[in-house]
């Protein structure tokens, strides 16, 4: 008989694509993981993984066995959600995918969540949108605050957050002779410092340049905006943020945000969760939050 034990072996094998990584996942020792899953193998009479001088994937009914499996977890931990939840405590944990241009209304939105609901713990993990859409669908996140048109429609409920606009931050002297605001054609002219291509952010950033037929002068790139941000304080060169970034930044000194236009662009972002038949009362707790944000 199946044991909601052996489904959690197979899902983070199903994950890490390794026998040790997913025993230390499991906080096993790699023999006693390997011999737990072949015992499943001899109780079910099937083989359940590919095997060979290393770990070659899982058979067709290994890969059934990890779908209904992942299903049945979350279905197990929704209902001690709901146990502790009929006792007036909202309480568990709860994943969350960000893109790194909404990290800063991440941050504002798990406040307003602790606020209310102070026993739920709220992890964030930034990661791309592709990365987001991946780790959704293999159940490793609960929902994911990214772009709401990266991701396909039909396998996801999306709560629309806000419209992201950008800015261009850089040192005062690369901008000295500008007002408030600065063209596309102006900052391609700068030496930018930019989120690197496997970001969605940047590839609308692109796109915006290739829409204006603009080639912009990129030094550097990185999966985060640190860098970025630090060496625009150092007079090095400027980086392109979301609003709502540099709004959650504030002034720093040496620096200058100037308003991107000409043109006027935004993009939806979103919260996105699976669509299930049960869902964890940590999340409706978000979503309730959500609803409340702009009130």
């Amino acid at each position: 008989m199946l044991e909601l034990k052996d489904l959690q072996l197979l899902t983070a094998l199903a994950r890490q694509q390794h026998f040790a990584k997913a025993a230390q996942e499991c906080g096993m020792s790699q023999p006693a993981f390997s011999m737990r899953i072949r015992n499943l193998e001899d109780r079910l009479g099937l083989s359940i993984v590919r095997r060979g001088n290393r770990f070659q994937g899982l058979t067709g009914e290994g890969e059934l066995l990890v779908a209904r499996g992942r299903a049945l977890l979350e279905d197990a931990r929704a209902l001690e959600q709901e146990i502790a939840a009929v006792r007036g405590q909202i309480t568990g944990t709860l994943d969350l995918g960000v893109v790194p241009t909404a990290t800063s209304f991440a941050a504002r939105l798990v406040t307003r969540l602790r606020e209310a609901h102070p026993r739920i713990l709220t992890r964030i993990n930034v990661m791309s949108s592709a990365t987001i859409q991946q780790h959704l669908f293999e159940g490793t996140i609960d929902a994911g605050l990214t772009y709401g048109d990266s991701i396909e429609q039909n396998l996801v409920n999306r709560q629309p957050l806000y419209e992201e606009r950008y800015v261009l931050l850089a040192a005062v002297a690369l901008v000295a002779d500008l007002g408030e605001e600065i063209t596309w054609h102006q900052a391609a002219e700068l030496p930018l410092g930019l989120l690197d291509q496997s970001m969605q952010n940047r590839r609308i950033l692109d796109w915006i340049f290739a829409e204006q037929g603009l080639r912009p002068a990129v030094v550097s790139e990185s999966n985060g905006f640190m860098s970025a941000i630090v060496m625009a304080r150092e007079g090095r060169l400027a980086t392109i943020l979301p609003q709502a970034l540099a709004d959650a930044l504030g002034p720093l000194a040496g620096t200058r945000v100037l308003r991107l236009i000409d043109p006027d662009q935004s993009r939806p972002i979103s919260l996105v969760t699976l669509k299930r038949k049960s869902e964890l009362p940590t999340l409706r707790a978000l979503k309730q939050v959500v609803d409340a944000f702009g009130q």
